[in-house]
């Protein structure tokens, strides 16, 4: 179960030094948006396959 909590909070540092990183040095308002919205979306489904066999669904990767 550590490990779980773990694996999530090294998911939500990267996703949050990705933010910084896009911040940074993205120009474009646009395009720093979508990549956020990228970012979240890759984020959520890292912490969704790790929450999967917890809840009982097989995990395939």
């Amino acid at each position: 179960m550590i490990s779980l909590v773990i694996g999530i909070l090294i998911i939500v540092v990267v996703g949050a030094i990705l933010f910084w990183v896009i911040d940074k040095f993205c120009t474009d308002a646009r395009l720093a948006y979508l990549l956020k919205i990228l970012v979240v979306l890759v984020c959520l489904g890292a912490i969704i396959s790790r929450l999967l066999p917890i809840l009982g669904y097989p995990s395939y990767f």
